[in-house]
């Protein structure tokens, strides 16, 4: 074998190689964030005035994935009289709000206007669900 008839892959090859990877990469770390608009992560608009509904979300698991789909169903409905915020549980405030209230990626923690904690439910099944439940929360603060 001579020296002629062995040729390494060439770097331009090499390179292309990575940035394709890398791309692939990237897009699938898009696609998990959240989607819909963005949900204010800042935990500090609890107990302002208005109720809250504080999704668990870790982008590393599908359940708060889905639950956010169906709070997408609702916030357009609520947004004027509800705070939708997300508890990400890749931050430091994130974890604390869910270790606070037991609470795991997928979870939905609903707090009247002065921050008092109304319902939590671990893992809605349906929008149907949370729906009632902000039914609950609003009725709660009529005067």
């Amino acid at each position: 074998m001579t020296s002629e008839s062995k040729k390494s892959f060439p770097l331009w090859g090499k390179w292309l190689i990575y940035i394709v990877i890398f791309s692939a990469v990237g897009a699938l770390v898009l696609k998990q964030l959240p989607s819909g608009g963005a949900y204010s992560t800042d935990l500090t608009r609890i107990g302002k005035g208005q109720p809250a509904m504080v999704l668990v979300y870790d982008v590393n698991n599908l359940g708060g994935m889905h639950v956010m789909e169906l709070l997408k169903e609702l916030r357009e409905e609520y947004k004027d009289r509800v705070q939708f915020l997300v508890a990400d549980l890749g931050t430091p405030d994130g974890r604390s709000f869910a270790r606070h209230y037991s609470a795991g990626s997928g979870s939905v923690i609903m707090l009247k206007a002065d921050g008092h904690l109304m319902r939590a439910i671990h893992g809605p099944e349906s929008s149907a669900m949370l729906h009632q439940a902000l039914k609950d929360v609003l009725a709660s603060q009529a005067p």
